[in-house]
């Protein structure tokens, strides 16, 4: 869902396969690969959770009130 959602957005495609990768097992690499990009992935992640902030909003204000 994410990875359709953020190349809907128009998010660069290496920023978004960085965010979303497994473990890797090399530590090295793996420094390497955290720090890659990372400003921009927050602020990638961050318009995401902004999308996904409006989403629920929508979905709150259609449901009705339940009653005690």
């Amino acid at each position: 869902m994410a990875l359709t959602l953020l190349n809907e957005q128009g998010f660069n495609s290496d920023w978004i396969e960085r965010q979303l990768a497994h473990i890797e097992r090399n530590s090295i690499r793996a420094a390497y690969n955290y720090a890659e990009f990372l400003p921009e992935r927050c602020q990638m992640m961050q318009a995401l959770v902004d999308y996904l902030d409006v989403l629920r909003s929508s979905v709150v204000k259609g449901t009705p009130e339940r009653r005690s």
